[in-house]
């Protein structure tokens, strides 16, 4: 299983977080409430947390291509959706 984790400084992680959720919902599983989110790719898998100061992903797949392309997505979209902020989001992975 590889894994990789990022933390998103904004003051709208949660805004962000239903933003998202509400998005991939249009095309795949997801669930989400109190600061909380589960985007589950047919590839892989993404949890959510908001904070106050951050939003922190973290992504799982069953190969390292599988997790490039979950992190894509989520920079993608994220970095659309935080236009006026222009967050930096940087993932650092482990492999198990």
């Amino acid at each position: 299983m590889f894994e990789s984790k990022a933390r998103v400084e904004t003051a709208a992680g949660s805004k962000y977080l239903v933003q998202l959720c509400k998005h991939f919902a249009h095309k795949i599983t997801v669930e989400y409430g109190e600061g909380r989110g589960r985007a589950q790719f047919p590839f892989g898998l993404c949890l959510m947390t908001a904070e106050p100061d951050a939003l922190h992903l973290c992504c799982q797949a069953e190969d390292a291509e599988a997790l490039a392309r979950i992190e894509w997505i989520l920079t993608d979209h994220l970095q659309r959706f935080a236009w006026r902020e222009k967050p930096a989001i940087t993932f650092s992975r482990d492999v198990g």
